[in-house]
């Protein structure tokens, strides 16, 4: 062989995981990646949930909303898709929630040290009048008059301004508040930024996964893509 020619098996593994698409073993509809969950069989032969598309071996991916998952544990997608028989927890769509939502958290604690977050409902309005706002950020528990009014300030000024507003309520006051590490945060705004952007983006992704995915919306992808099961 060649100095530093890979084998031809390594090219195609290497193709199979950069593509942006995979197949949903449930549903066999071909969706980006992020619209999927990614599932792979650990110790005992237990289906384990990778959020985060890391751990190794060979990968299942299901739909990435609660009643896909509890479906897939229903109709044996995953003993189907690894073709032996598996451990599968009828609490997994609850584990991926909680998987999603600590990523979001901690996305969100990222986005804080960047100093990209300020917090309360004055500093809050302050910031949607001064400058640029990528997300604005409530307790999901949180009182709906005073979430109204920073609502309607802010939609108005992103409509002012030509710019989409991201309006995201998925996380508890008691959640912010631990991510932030201040007592009793109830607002949040956060300026644009790259730990913004990721944290809107893990926002967006738990948010599906509570309300479903419109599947049939995805983008139909390019001949080639990788099939169910692919790393």
């Amino acid at each position: 062989m060649v100095a530093n020619e890979r084998p031809e098996h390594e090219d195609a593994k290497r193709t199979e995981r950069d593509s942006p698409f995979r197949q949903c073993a449930l549903t066999r509809a071909e969706l980006p990646t992020n619209d999927l969950i990614r599932f792979v069989a650990g110790p005992g032969d237990t289906i384990y949930p990778d959020v985060a598309r890391k751990l190794p071996g060979r990968g299942v991916w299901i739909t990435a909303d609660r009643a896909s998952v509890a479906a897939a544990i229903k109709s044996r997608a995953f003993a189907r898709s690894l073709k032996r028989n598996l451990n599968v927890s009828d609490d997994l769509p609850d584990l991926v929630e909680r998987q999603l939502a600590q990523r979001t958290a901690e996305a969100l604690a990222l986005a804080n040290k960047a100093g990209l977050v300020v917090t309360g409902f004055d500093k809050v309005a302050t910031r949607l009048e001064r400058e640029r706002v990528l997300a604005l950020v409530h307790g999901s528990d949180a009182a709906r008059d005073g979430r109204d009014k920073l609502d309607r300030k802010y939609k108005a000024i992103a409509a002012g301004g030509g710019f989409k507003p991201h309006i995201i309520d998925i996380l508890t006051i008691d959640e912010l508040s631990l991510a932030l590490g201040r007592p009793n945060v109830v607002h949040a705004a956060l300026t644009p930024g790259g730990a913004a952007a990721r944290f809107l983006g893990e926002a967006e992704r738990l948010a599906r996964y509570r309300s479903g995915v419109a599947a049939a919306e995805a983008p139909v992808p390019a001949s080639g893509a990788a099939k169910a099961g692919a790393p």
